[in-house]
């Protein structure tokens, strides 16, 4: 089953920004891979009889499913409730499953290979989206162009995971090409959020030395003369996608201020386990005061915001608990082996981080994702003392 392991854990992160192209092929195709990979998981493990190895995410993971769970009872009446919950849950069991196979069966660079592989497609449709059908803004396999640019400015760091200085001209050619595809796709988003995730992830990897100043350097002459041939051949339409961007961040800028006091409201009048979830859609007309008429139930821009209102504060510090977790771990493995894939994996961690202030991206897979792989990296050094195999 290791085989059948590798393969699933790879496709169910590499899928993960096609969402909207699985989904338009059949409404159900998106979710094959975790769920296979969580029955074939189950089936190893029986058959093995053995428990996955504890890790301190697994005890983070425990309670605030509890808190989920006692959050859900309590406002099980609401109308996005239980939809929601089922939202929630397969994060959850995806991110134990893939620190279990990353640790032991699936080597973690074939998974930020994957990672990058499926970013990188998605970039593709981004530009083909633009070039092709005419769209002003990149969208390709998701709906929402901040989305898009979330996944791959959250890929684009775990490149220099994938670096090797003992490797051939060939692969650093085919990486570099691949950071360009991914930073265009990223750039044609227009996304103000991504681009300060971007700077952030490259800024980290510049200051912990995984990251030359030079590369940096080139990378952005490339995409610079990359925008310049833009400009030449199609001048216009970039001319109307910058227009329409600034008249849509002036918009942006007023409904997310709109949202995240509403959802502080809700944080300040339900502390302990929230509005439930799905709980700030449903109120917040009441708690905005109706005050986008056209927008009854929007999002709340702001994933931190948007899990304190609908789970309370002890749902918040526990998800927020995560994120930290695989920080303190990360820095352990990083001191104890490879500096570059483990700084390059904290890289993408700061751009979801960042991200994430200005998007609701509790329900990709991204953070899961490296969450699992810091996890899996941890419980590799503990029982290797290295992280050369990974």
């Amino acid at each position: 089953m290791t085989l059948l392991l590798r393969v699933l854990a790879c496709a169910t992160v590499a899928l993960a920004p096609l969402e909207g192209y699985l989904l338009a092929a059949h409404g159900q195709l998106a979710k094959i891979a975790p769920a296979l990979l969580a029955a074939v998981w189950v089936a190893a493990r029986v058959r093995e009889r053995r428990m996955p190895a504890p890790h301190p995410v697994h005890a983070v993971l425990g309670l605030f499913a509890v808190v989920l769970l006692a959050s859900t009872a309590l406002h099980a009446g609401g109308p996005y409730a239980v939809d929601y919950l089922q939202r929630w849950l397969p994060f959850l069991v995806v991110t134990v499953v893939l620190v279990d196979v990353a640790a032991r069966e699936v080597p973690i660079r074939a998974l930020l290979g994957s990672i990058v592989a499926g970013a990188a497609v998605a970039a593709l449709g981004a530009l083909h989206s633009m070039v092709a059908e005419g769209e002003t803004r990149a969208t390709g396999p998701l709906e929402d162009p901040n989305d898009l640019a979330y996944f791959l400015v959250a890929a684009l760091p775990l490149l220099v995971a994938l670096l090797d200085p003992r490797g051939s001209r060939l692969r650093s050619a085919g990486l570099a090409l691949t950071g360009l595809v991914l930073a265009a796709g990223a750039a044609a988003t227009f996304s103000r959020g991504g681009a300060l995730a971007l700077t952030a992830a490259v800024t980290w990897l510049v200051a912990r030395r995984a990251l030359p100043v030079r590369a940096v350097v080139g990378g952005m002459a490339a995409l610079a003369a990359l925008g310049v041939g833009v400009v030449l051949l199609a001048g216009p339409t970039l001319d109307r996608a910058l227009q329409e961007k600034s008249h849509i961040a002036g918009t942006n800028v007023d409904t997310r201020e709109l949202r995240w006091q509403a959802a502080a409201r809700m944080v300040a009048g339900h502390p302990v386990l929230g509005v439930g979830p799905g709980g700030f859609r449903d109120g917040y007309a009441a708690a905005s005061h109706n005050a986008e008429v056209d927008e009854q139930t929007p999002v709340a821009h702001n994933m931190y915001l948007e899990v304190a209102a609908e789970l309370g504060l002890a749902g918040f510090g526990l998800f927020v608990g995560l994120p930290a977790v695989a920080a303190v771990g990360s820095e352990r493995v990083l001191r104890s082996g490879e500096r570059r894939p483990m700084a390059a994996v904290q890289a993408s961690l700061i751009a979801v981080a960042v991200a994430s202030t200005f998007l609701s991206q509790q329900y990709y897979l991204p953070l899961w994702s490296l969450v699992a792989v810091v996890a899996a990296a941890d419980l590799r050094r503990r029982g290797t003392g290295c992280v050369c195999s990974t």
